[in-house]
């Protein structure tokens, strides 16, 4: 995992083989290390033990790093205990943001 990628990076072999479309083609990525690359999106829903998401997911190439994104992550309703080492329950989410104004 990776919460410093937006997206989830899986080996296009396996996103074809489930039968993923590329939906979204040629679309621009910038790398850890600053080389720039194109890579096709497709629409997939992930699975992870009881939680699901719907998300997009990038057709990695040989070489590109395989990835669970901040997007995916978000999307399961989970953060990454750095202590633990693992992925656990976010929590409840919030359905609207309060602000108060005062004067």
């Amino acid at each position: 995992m990776d919460t410093g990628s937006e997206y989830t990076w899986v080996p296009a072999a396996t996103l074809e083989k489930l039968g993923i479309t590329r939906e979204k083609k040629d679309l621009l990525f910038v790398m850890a290390n600053g080389q720039q690359v194109t890579r096709s999106v497709g629409f997939a829903i992930i699975r992870l033990d009881k939680f699901f998401t719907i998300d997009e997911v990038v057709f990695a190439e040989k070489g590109d790093l395989l990835l669970l994104g901040a997007r995916t992550l978000e999307g399961l309703n989970l953060t990454v205990d750095p202590k633990r080492k693992k992925l656990v329950a976010a929590g409840p989410l919030p359905a609207a943001l309060v602000r108060i104004f005062t004067n």
